[in-house]
């Protein structure tokens, strides 16, 4: 082992030590007989990454000192000192003039250091009643509450472009397909919703989770609770969160809250992937059924009629990323005894990865999917390819008297016929599909037109247009319980 192997970060403003004959770097140094190998130092810091959560750190210290305060295990002057000794913290942080250290491991080491310098021994007496491993959970919690909330901004908002979309496309006929067949009818609208209906469980699922993120672990210290008289609901009050964790051995150890919410993530992953999938399969020649903005597109440097899908594939292959990071930390939880575990240490990375992953992807489609073009008369024409009113046909007969699967039957040969003829059931005579029932009557025609079969099915989670333009409106109305501005 050599001091010169590479840090999981490339931030270039951490210094990395030397090897040193000494404790004096770490704050936890009293115990150990030898310092820390170098190799080791940059190993086990976590620095690199974890500064990300600096602010919320140090709104979390703010906080525990003025709980200590008010518990008078702290004087008023010293919890004045240590708050504006941490403002101080957060400016030099803010201007990009703070100097992360490796020797110092982490973010709340290298805080409480600074602080130190900066307001004397006082700045020692911040840690009083609180460890690390409590300290991470409520920073990786403050922070995972605040980046759910953008999350779901971001989902409102594009659930509004959606509806918007729809509405426009009450009526405009597209195929919808089983098996990626032609099966019947639908509107454009009508698919653009179904895209919607997901999006609103992925944003339900997302704040039901925040109500489990939302939970403080600060006071359960290392694992066993601290000797001080500390009052933990005055900490959670000033934090925002909604409840107390309950049992300190748990509130320090388990990730399930950061699992729950890469399980939400990797849900809507999957659906934007879905969407994504119908995107690429219709821009292609073959389908021809929508164009989505250049700027979401790319060309090719050898074929110059390309326009290629790049944002949607990309975030077709983010999916697998994201599917990634919750393996990662399930399999990182999964056999790790009571109570924290330095394997814990671990589970950020894989957390800013889903929560950068996932953002990116809907930045992008809040601008795209509500950018759809249709081309009306390619869907049409592949409507009327797929004999889709067939089931139509079907049910007017059913209405007729005709039990199901004797229509069924009657159908499947005026389809035959009508594939031989090379014709839509539409273009077929009357006198021809009365060869197979008797049943059939010269209205057949207002139920196998393309418009008739979508406006025949006028019920609640229909294709019918009027039933589409409904589900807008009550769309619209449940977005607006959010109070997320989507302009």
């Amino acid at each position: 082992m050599t001091a010169n192997t590479t840090n999981n970060s490339s931030n270039d403003t951490i210094s990395t030590p030397a090897k040193t004959s000494g404790q004096g770097q770490q704050m936890w140094g009293g115990r150990f007989s030898e310092a820390t190998d170098s190799f080791v130092a940059a190993f086990t810091a976590s620095v690199g990454f974890d500064q990300r959560f600096a602010r919320h750190d140090i709104q979390g210290s703010i906080a525990h000192a003025t709980m200590l305060g008010k518990c008078g295990i702290l004087t008023q002057d010293e919890v004045d000192t240590i708050i504006d000794g941490l403002h101080q913290v957060q400016q030099e942080i803010d201007a990009g003039e703070f100097n992360w250290s490796i020797a110092l491991e982490d973010v709340h080491m290298n805080v409480e250091s600074r602080l130190t310098d900066l307001i004397g021994t006082v700045g020692k007496k911040l840690h009083t009643g609180r460890s690390r491993n409590d300290q991470v959970a409520t920073d990786i919690r403050l922070w995972l509450r605040e980046e759910v909330d953008n999350i779901v901004a971001l989902l409102v908002k594009l659930q509004a472009g959606l509806l918007n979309l729809a509405e426009q496309h009450t009526d405009t006929i597209m195929p919808g397909f089983t098996h990626l067949q032609t099966a019947q009818p639908v509107s454009f609208g009508h698919h653009v919703m179904a895209w919607f209906e997901m999006l609103n469980r992925d944003t339900e699922r997302l704040i039901d989770a925040r109500r489990r993120i939302n939970q403080m672990p600060l006071g359960s210290a290392a694992l066993a609770g601290t000797t001080f008289p500390i009052d933990r609901t005055i900490t959670a009050e000033l934090l925002d969160f909604e409840g107390i964790c309950e049992n300190s051995l748990d509130a320090v150890s388990d990730r399930d809250f950061a699992i729950e919410f890469t399980a939400a993530a990797s849900i809507l992953m999957m659906h934007l992937s879905r969407m994504s999938e119908e995107i690429i399969l219709w821009m292609s020649a073959q389908f021809g059924f929508v164009q989505i903005p250049d700027r979401f597109c790319t060309g090719s440097s050898i074929m110059p009629q390309k326009k290629n899908p790049d944002v949607p594939e990309l975030v077709r292959g983010k999916a697998a990323r994201v599917f990634g990071q919750l393996t990662t930390l399930l399999t990182l939880m999964k056999n790790q005894p009571l109570a924290y575990n330095k394997d814990n240490q671990e589970d950020k990375e894989p957390l800013f990865d889903c929560v950068d992953t996932l953002t990116g992807s809907l930045l992008a489609f809040v601008d795209m999917l509500p950018n759809i073009i249709p081309n009306k008369k390619n869907m049409r024409a592949a409507t009327m390819k797929g004999y889709a009113t067939a089931t139509d046909l079907a049910d007017y007969l059913v209405r007729r008297g005709v039990a199901f699967r004797d229509a069924h039957e009657v159908v499947g040969n005026a389809v035959a016929l009508a594939i031989n003829e090379g014709v839509d059931l539409s273009e077929l005579q009357l006198e021809q599909l009365q060869q197979f029932s008797d049943a059939i009557g010269d209205d057949v025609f207002d139920y196998l037109t393309l418009e008739g079969s979508l406006a025949a099915r006028d019920h609640l989670g229909g294709t019918a247009p009027n039933q589409v333009t409904q589900a807008v409106a009550r769309g619209r109305q449940r977005i607006a319980k959010y109070n997320i501005d989507t302009q």
